[in-house]
């Protein structure tokens, strides 16, 4: 039996259901509880700044906490100036966002490691539309999130309408990007794959695969409510789905994508050349990379904190006679 959505039922009244239908379930989503290690840390962590809101997403919320696990977290604020940091870095984010910070806190007498990204309201919400060229951030926020840290309601419900938009954006490529016809989880395994590929991303095959295989019904349930809201048609054939897109708005939309795609992985290259310069607490961050990864403890001098690139050769050079370089 095929049940068919053509664009005439599309409707007002269907697209609001859905839409809220996709808020209650953004909704949830965001206000599911964490550990309280990760509540107490992101205290810790915001202390006297006045973000909007902080978001957790990544490997710690998908797989808890581990004594290697670096949690991940993004920053959102109205104006560069609410997140203390150097007028470099504010302007740095301000061109080239986002920032990345690197925070270590001791919570419950155990030390917790984090990545932190930061955003102004403005850039999140163009980030996660569908026009964004850089793909980075609504693909990072159609995955499941946490909504951890929040200054007050007003700014919860606008942080959750970009969460939404997010979703609805990575959905929409969805139909471009996945099969002419399948079953929903393919629709997405099909976008994560496009995804990975076009950032610079050291991840294992099927990454992305993983991630909605973890969240099968997630997936399942987000898919077909965004194309209704986005007013995109499709029909259903058992377990399968379709979108109905003509040949030539396909090709269009493969068109563009090989234009962020093009632009991806450059854009990455620049942000990490960007970090050089701008990642705080960069240097205590590739001291813990490098122990965790070789076991060999690197002391950190203040010389060493204030200039990582000045101080770094010297530190290549006992890490060579150390051993770290060497294939085990």
């Amino acid at each position: 039996m095929v049940n068919q959505q053509s664009p005439d039922l599309h409707t007002a009244t269907t697209q609001a259901k859905a839409a809220r239908f996709l808020d209650e379930q953004i909704r949830q989503e965001l206000t599911t509880r964490v550990s309280p290690a990760v509540l107490d840390f992101v205290e810790q962590m915001v202390g006297m700044a006045e973000p909007l809101g902080v978001l957790f997403y990544g490997s710690g919320l998908r797989g808890g906490i581990q004594a290697d696990t670096l949690l991940d977290f993004y920053v959102i604020v109205r104006k560069q100036s609410d997140w203390p940091r150097s007028r470099l870095a504010c302007l740095a984010n301000a061109l080239l966002p986002p920032n990345v910070e690197y925070h270590e806190l001791t919570v419950e007498g155990q030390p917790l490691r984090a990545k932190v990204a930061i955003l102004t309201l403005a850039q999140f919400r163009r980030l996660t539309g569908f026009s964004a060229l850089d793909t980075t951030v609504w693909a990072r926020f159609s995955q499941p999130v946490r909504l951890v840290w929040q200054r007050d309601a007003a700014a919860a419900q606008t942080l959750r309408r970009c969460v939404m938009r997010a979703t609805m954006t990575a959905a929409r490529w969805t139909a471009f990007l996945g099969p002419e016809k399948g079953e929903r989880d393919d629709f997405w395994n099909a976008l994560y794959r496009q995804t990975y590929q076009t950032e610079l991303r050291v991840e294992k095959a099927g990454r992305g695969a993983g991630i909605v295989a973890s969240y099968q019904e997630r997936y399942r349930d987000l898919l077909l409510p965004c194309w209704q809201v986005a007013a995109l048609p499709y029909e259903v054939v058992g377990e399968e789905v379709r979108p109905l897109i003509s040949s030539a708005q396909k090709f269009r939309e493969e068109q563009a994508w090989q234009v962020r795609r093009r632009i991806g992985r450059p854009l990455n290259i620049l942000r990490l050349m960007k970090a050089a310069y701008t990642f705080t607490g960069g240097a205590r961050y590739a001291a813990w990379k490098i122990e965790r990864h070789s076991g060999i403890k690197v002391p950190l001098t203040p010389f060493a904190e204030k200039n990582p690139l000045l101080a770094a050769p010297p530190l290549v050079w006992r890490l060579w006679r150390k051993g770290a370089f060497k294939r085990s």
